[in-house]
């Protein structure tokens, strides 16, 4: 199955999204393949941002001023199958998202649940701190929009049966899991790849001019063109839509793991003119002060908890938690001030754990 769509170049939904549960366009298919998109500014010195919090890459400036330990690019998968299919001819019609993305109800048809997936990968975008240019995606995507990601499973299908049924524990750490043999981080790290022979001349790590394979940067908001080598084929077109990140009303995270230059995602000087690529300037913007959370943390009155779901990645188990806040307000007093992003009714709140808890 696919999530996403490499040519995508626009977020066509309010921002932030609006409180759930989601009825309406806010509830297709369409929107929540585009919800599926997360990208979460990572400072590892504050509380994190909620996974899936904004759904478009945020420009350079914010990146340098705000994401210090990089950034996290997530993908969620459909999870709701048809129960028949086991693929489609654009590899998605057999699959439907649930009615809140990560987690909800399935629509009729597509009844039977199947594990979700979410995959994450971080990028050190920080390495390249004040130097021009700007990020892109390797499909020539500047936006994020277009960011998307394939699934096949090579399980032995017995085996995997026999884990979903097995491994039930709410904890999401795959230790618990007693049928897996589990190796080690130390173990995986001693696995090396040569970097094979046709690409020994390629400047992988960057930063560079233009993309590998000369892919064409196209930042939309139109849907990008293709060529029949499915690369973008037009030239940069200044967005025509606001690709500012939306400000975090809360702190950011405390740990994780990042490599060396992130992978493939790339400092491009894109192209404004045909043949003289001129780099945007860098303005660093004043850092923003967190705000504190609406409603109260425990006791009486304490956000009552709808519902719950874990994951695991780079050793740690994150708990997604699902909450609902109930704020009163009396006729001799004034509202409390809400945050500019945060909902007064519905919080999803992103809370890591350590594997071990």
């Amino acid at each position: 199955m696919l999530a996403g769509d490499t040519r995508q170049r626009n977020f066509t939904w309010p921002e932030p999204d609006p409180p759930k549960p989601w009825s309406g366009d806010q509830a297709s298919q369409f929107a929540l393949s585009q919800k599926a998109i997360g990208f979460n500014c990572l400072d590892y010195s504050h509380n994190p941002e909620s996974t899936l919090y904004r759904h478009r890459m945020p420009e350079k400036e914010y990146l340098d001023a705000h994401c210090k330990d990089g950034i996290r690019i997530e993908l969620m998968f459909p999870s709701c199958w048809n129960g028949k299919d086991t693929d489609s001819a654009n590899h998605k019609d057999h699959m439907a998202y649930p009615s809140l993305t990560i987690d909800g109800d399935c629509p009729k048809g597509f009844e039977q649940r199947v594990p979700s997936l979410l995959y994450e990968t971080i990028w050190n975008t920080y390495a390249f701190k004040d130097q021009e240019g700007e990020f892109a995606l390797a499909n020539g995507d500047t936006t994020g929009c277009g960011y998307h990601g394939d699934f096949i499973t090579g399980w032995d299908v017995g085996f995997l049966q026999n884990a979903v049924n097995t491994c039930t524990n709410l904890s999401g750490n795959i230790g618990d899991c007693p049928i897996f043999t589990l190796q080690s981080e130390t173990e995986a790290a001693k696995c090396k790849m040569d970097m094979p022979k046709m690409l020994n001349d390629d400047d992988c790590k960057g930063p560079r001019q233009g993309l590998p394979g000369n892919v064409a940067v196209q930042a939309g908001p139109e849907y990008a063109t293709m060529n029949s080598g499915n690369k973008p084929v037009s030239l940069y077109t200044p967005p025509a839509i606001n690709t500012k990140a939306p400000v975090p009303s809360f702190q950011q995270a405390t740990t994780a793991l990042t490599d060396a230059y992130g992978g493939g995602i790339s400092v491009a000087a894109v192209n404004h003119a045909v043949s003289n690529p001129v780099p945007s300037p860098v303005v660093t913007p004043a850092p923003v002060a967190p705000v504190a959370p609406v409603g109260p943390v425990g006791g009486a009155g304490a956000p009552r908890i709808l519902s719950t779901s874990t994951y695991t990645s780079a050793a740690a188990v994150y708990e997604i938690v699902y909450e609902e806040v109930d704020i009163t307000v009396t006729a001799n007093a004034p509202a409390p001030s809400a945050p500019k992003h945060v909902a007064p009714r519905h919080n999803h709140n992103h809370h890591r754990r350590d594997g071990h808890f």
